[in-house]
């Protein structure tokens, strides 16, 4: 993932303002150290710190159209770019990138372009003829991405919330699945699949269906020019992901540049599940498996980092977000430069266990569907933040737009969990890949129960946060948290301390109103009248 900075239309075009917007585009630097960019017209500056993936050598952005009067700062991956430069004949391309479209087709169609680009993406374009601009950010969020604006009239876009938050007015989260214009003054929605109104689909179970589309989200993501590999727990997704690559990676372009062997990672305390349960996968499939080992206290030690990296205060993200943390540092280490991951499919399918719980098949579907439109504040943040701390690109087939609009047409009753059939959580996942003559996965990894990221890591791990936040906070700082912190008032000791530390680093109040609540909720409607909200911890 790269970092991108814009400052718009901020009615100072001094050297003064170039060398600040050079020091806050410093600040994403972790998340492209391969080079920097800086592009000025006037009060307009476009900033991108790259992690070069796609064309190393001459894909340095800013990027442009012919005659560089289109100009566009990108962070992502557009998978079906040879597509749309076939589409684009009429147009000359200044380098390999994949991002470059963007510039072309805005100058092809004008704003209403986005969908078209089937990828992971946030970008700034500036259109230098008339000095109007448009943001976009993909579907789902899996890029991350904020909006600001400052007290001269400027609107600021960043990666982060750090690139932004001490020179702003005023700044908030840019929503998933839209684009910002100032010819239109506003946003605009571009992504509005069927599932979106959460209406109950009717369409049957097609394992086969799944399988393909599936495997088509896994392939498309193997458009790499460095060393890549797959992050493997042992877990049903992240073994599926690997277990898909594996079997095409050979005759891919990867596999010729790279060798044809996959190479998988996990972390994990001593002895815990998803070691025991990767290395069995690994074995398996025949990866080059790294495991990477951290003691409790590395993961204290890293606490603050990783809040000053993934930039939240909720528990159960920073939870999970430390072990990815560390495990990216090592893998970074190691020379590789992108990792496949398996997030998303717990929300598509209801794969945590509280959907045993759904009362019927429309609050299972409703359910799923809020869940997926939820991602970008927790498991995409955790997936993209955690790895772009080390300069590291986390890819998630599982949230593929076209994979996305299939699993979501199925009639919900599918994916209900019954028991009593022998149907466990995300069922039509597992028999969509069950595959007697070349199976994919041996039937009890096929078939293990899911475990959360970071209980998986091992059990003692939560224990020892909750210790040590005992330890720094006493019962006369809760009885006052409700004074201290009004906005989303902790209410565990965990849960004040990570608050502690959020608020040393971004103490502006437009961060706090980021996050809505300290922990992610999770409601179903028991009976008509009732209702019951769960928690994972």
């Amino acid at each position: 993932m790269c970092g991108i900075l814009a400052v718009l239309g901020c009615s100072d075009d001094s050297q003064a303002k170039r060398v600040r917007v050079l020091e806050l585009s410093r600040r994403l630097r972790h998340r492209g150290p391969d080079w920097s960019g800086l592009y000025q017209n006037g009060d307009n500056y476009l900033a991108h710190q790259r992690l070069a993936v796609i064309d190393p050598a001459s894909g340095d952005q800013p990027l442009f159209n012919e005659d560089k009067t289109i100009v566009v700062t990108v962070n992502g991956e557009i998978y079906n770019h040879e597509e749309l430069r076939k589409r684009l004949k009429n147009h000359k391309f200044r380098t390999g990138s994949d991002c470059e479209v963007i510039a072309h087709l805005y100058e092809e169609y004008g704003v209403d372009f986005v969908d078209m680009l089937d990828g992971i993406f946030s970008f700034v374009l500036l259109d230098t003829r008339d000095n109007s601009f448009m943001v976009a950010r993909d579907a789902i969020g899996v890029t991350s991405l904020y909006i600001g604006w400052g007290l001269d009239g400027s609107v600021w876009i960043s990666s982060e919330m750090k690139g932004l938050n001490d020179d702003c007015e005023h700044f908030e989260t840019f929503p998933p699945g839209h684009f910002y214009s100032s010819k239109l003054g506003g946003f605009k929605q571009w992504y509005n699949p069927p599932w979106f109104n959460e209406s109950v689909p009717s369409t049957p179970y097609e394992p086969l269906a799944i399988r393909r589309a599936f495997e088509n989200a896994v392939i498309k993501r193997l458009m790499t020019d460095v060393p890549f590999g797959v992050l493997l727990s042992g877990g049903l997704d992240s073994s599926l992901v690997a277990s898909i690559t594996a079997r095409h990676l050979a005759g891919t372009k990867a596999a010729k540049q790279w060798g044809p062997q996959l190479h998988s990672f996990c972390v994990g305390l001593e002895g815990s599940p998803d070691l025991k349960a990767g290395k069995e996968v690994a074995e398996y499939l025949g990866t080059v498996h790294h495991e990477f080992h951290f003691s409790v206290q590395d993961g204290i030690d890293a606490i603050e980092d990783v809040i000053y990296h993934v930039e939240t205060y909720d528990v159960t993200t920073i939870r999970a977000s430390t072990p990815m943390f560390l495990m990216s540092r090592k893998i970074k280490s190691l020379g590789v430069k992108m990792v496949l991951s398996g997030e998303g499919a717990d929300e598509i399918f209801g794969g945590y266990l509280y959907f045993h719980k759904a009362p019927n098949k429309k609050e299972f579907h409703q359910e799923t569907c809020r869940k997926i439109k939820a991602l970008h504040k927790y498991d995409c943040l955790r997936a993209n933040k955690s790895t772009s701390a080390f300069g590291l690109e986390a890819r998630v087939p599982f949230l593929d737009k076209d994979f996305i609009n299939k699993a979501m047409s199925l009639d919900p009753e599918s994916k209900m969990i019954k028991p009593e059939e022998g149907r466990i959580e995300k069922w039509v996942l597992r028999r969509a890949f069950d595959d007697e003559e070349r199976p994919y996965l041996p039937k009890h990894i096929l078939y293990r129960q899911k475990e959360q990221f970071s209980d998986g890591v091992g059990y003692s791990w939560i224990d020892g946060l909750k210790d040590h936040a005992a330890q720094n906070v006493n019962d006369k700082m809760m009885s006052n948290a409700a004074h201290i912190f009004p906005h989303n008032t902790p209410n565990t000791k965990e849960a004040y301390y990570y608050r502690m530390i959020f608020e040393r680093f971004f103490p502006q109040v437009s961060l706090i109103s980021l996050h809505s609540v300290t922990e992610s909720p999770i409601r179903f409607a028991l009976t008509n009248s009732q209702t019951s909200v769960l928690r994972f911890l």
